[in-house]
């Protein structure tokens, strides 16, 4: 059975591990306190379902593009901690669409 791949799996862990620490998205959410999405769970899983849904890999599984993925996350991230904040572009269904 196939399973995910080490870079697929280092990628979700580091940015999990930023995530918790409050290093996620820098420079975007630099000096930004989003520890609220901890508190709302829906806000915690539509973070992870854009970074997922923006990951791109290849067909041996090596991740192509971890900051763009972590870069989405934190612009949502920022949107939801200051409703004035712009997300440019705006997001597309596939980003926040949960499966």
């Amino acid at each position: 059975m196939p399973k995910v791949s080490p870079s697929v799996r280092g990628a979700v862990r580091l940015f999990s591990y930023w995530l918790a620490n409050g290093t996620a998205g820098l420079p975007l959410l630099d000096g930004v306190d989003y520890s609220a999405i901890f508190e709302e769970p829906s806000a915690l899983e539509q973070t992870y379902a854009i970074f997922m849904n923006v990951l791109e890999f290849d067909d041996a599984g090596i991740v192509l593009n971890a900051k763009q993925a972590e870069r989405r996350a934190a612009q949502f991230i920022r949107s939801y901690v200051e409703p004035d904040y712009v997300v440019e572009p705006p997001f597309e269904d596939w980003e926040v669409e949960l499966y």
